[in-house]
């Protein structure tokens, strides 16, 4: 099987004879599947200014036509859940029940969406002087862009482009190279639900690409996720070009873990929480904090034996825990960080790298790090593999501490029976996503996701109510009407009077 992924460009499915190609792999055989045409510098203008255009007339629609859409484009997508599920697994090697969770997670943004009427109410204010009245309104911003990373190709377009459409902007979705076939396959289901031509447009390519859309003068606001240097770099470049910004970049996520845990359930949560989707995913918990030397003893002893046995297989396999990962080349960069953590003192109990090598594919089994140091890179830097470090602390208080202490703060998670603790942790672990016995905490659709430090650059966070302000700009207006018009002008600043 050898297709070709191109860009979608008002309404059409496009490329030019002259664009750069990139090969596409399965992950699970490591064989080319296909290829990818990046957009030309001729076609990343035509496509803004398609988008543009369409601005003019998507923007004024009732928000009430804009979700009639969203629940077509939704419906669509449930019909069509499996086809989409299959193009994740094919292309990132995700697990076909976790490609399918991902989708779900994602049309839970899209249903917040529908309610966009409910959502761009402004408020009003009567007489807020004499004759006056003020209401405060949410308008679009214009032609909005989406760069959007290989672990999740479905759910996190889903999240930007649902509340951008919504609002009344047009979009283009930029996704990542490695795995770009499920852009193209929402794109056309847009344009079966009824969304007008030039509103959604995808457009393929790497940093050049992207480059060019942050600097172009009528793109209004970018919205990217992936890893921490590229989330500043984009937050930069594009503040520099006076766009609208949220960058979402890496994570190193700590789960604490005290004493009083049932030590069995704590530990299954883990390994789930750290070996789904391969460890690709920027909510992963990577860290344990043990609290305590006897709860570090206890997860081990535990958690080794579960590690050791995960199933590797491609997403296809019923049977199958652990997926490949995306590319060789990420393969080859968490198995190193395996290798430094050897060569940094840290005790490997469980090495999946043999187990992996016996597979055809990028397979890396689940590997355990015990009697880690916060002075560790296998610490401090983002692994986004199946690679899982437990860290030993004296107290709670020490536990938080560390947790504060790093330059990551996307999400974290306790895992306690005392309710004050637990509240103590909410409050004061300083950390944009913190879950209580629950330990990837991403938020429901009508709250909203986003970390602290260096997980995020900007101050808006994605879809619920962040969402709606990300992707409108507020206007107040005040008003008089009075019954007769005054005699005369006025040199005064109009007051409540």
């Amino acid at each position: 099987m050898n297709y070709r992924v191109e860009q979608f460009i008002n309404g059409e499915v496009t490329s030019q004879p002259q664009a750069t190609t990139q090969s596409l792999y399965n992950p699970a055989t490591g064989e080319v599947s296909g290829q990818v045409f990046y957009a030309t510098p001729e076609e990343i203008n035509q496509t803004v200014s398609i988008a543009k255009k369409a601005f003019s007339g998507w923007s004024l629609e009732s928000p009430l036509k804009r979700a009639r859409i969203l629940f077509k484009f939704k419906e669509l997508i449930e019909e069509h859940l499996d086809e989409i599920a299959a193009l994740i697994t094919q292309e990132h090697g995700k697990l076909l029940s976790d490609a399918k969770g991902s989708i779900i997670r994602g049309l839970e943004i899209i249903e917040y969406a529908c309610g966009i009427p409910g959502l761009l109410k402004g408020e009003f204010s009567e007489n807020v002087g004499t004759d006056i009245d003020s209401y405060s309104i949410r308008q679009p911003l214009g032609v909005c862009v989406g760069i959007t990373p290989f672990n999740f190709p479905a759910m996190v377009p889903l999240w930007m482009a649902g509340m951008a459409i919504a609002c009344g902007n047009t979009f283009i979705l930029k996704p990542s190279e490695k795995d770009p076939s499920c852009s193209i396959y929402l794109a056309k289901l847009f344009k079966q639900a009824g969304l007008p031509d030039g509103v959604f447009n995808v457009l393929q390519g790497n940093k050049s690409v992207v480059d060019a859309l942050l600097s172009h003068p009528d793109i209004a606001a970018v919205s990217f996720v992936g890893s921490t240097p590229v989330a500043e770099y984009i937050y930069h470049q594009a503040s520099s070009h006076n766009k609208r910004v949220q960058a979402f970049g890496g994570a190193k996520n700590h789960c604490v873990v005290m004493p009083d845990v049932d030590i069995e359930k704590a530990s299954n949560a883990l390994v789930n929480a750290a070996f789904g989707s391969a460890g690709e995913r920027c909510m992963a918990i990577s860290v344990v904090v043990a609290v305590g030397n006897d709860v570090g003893d206890q997860l081990i002893e535990k958690m080794k034996p579960r590690i050791a046995a995960l199933n590797l297989g491609p997403g296809t396999d019923a049977n199958a825990e652990l997926s490949p990962l995306v590319t060789k080349e990420h393969l080859a960069r968490v198995t190193s960080y395996v290798e430094l953590g050897i060569s940094e003192g840290a005790k490997l109990v469980v090495d999946g790298r043999e187990k992996g090598k016996n597979l055809t594919g990028f397979f890396l089994g689940g590997c355990l790090f015990d009697h880690v140091k916060p002075n560790m890179r296998i610490y401090q830097e983002e692994i986004f593999g199946p690679v899982l470090c437990v860290v030993r602390v004296n107290s709670f208080a020490e536990g938080v501490e560390l947790i504060n202490q790093n330059p990551y703060g996307n999400g974290t998670a306790i895992f306690t029976r005392d309710g004050s603790i637990a509240r103590t942790f909410a409050s004061q672990v300083n950390i944009g996503m913190v879950g209580i016995n629950v330990p990837i905490p991403v938020p429901v659709a009508y709250h909203s996701f986003g970390g602290w430090k260096n997980s995020m650059f900007g101050d808006i966070g994605m879809y619920g109510s962040e969402g709606v302000r990300f992707y409108t700009k507020l206007k107040t207006v005040t008003s008089r009407w009075p019954i007769e018009m005054s005699v005369g002008a006025e040199f005064v600043i109009p007051g409540t009077r």
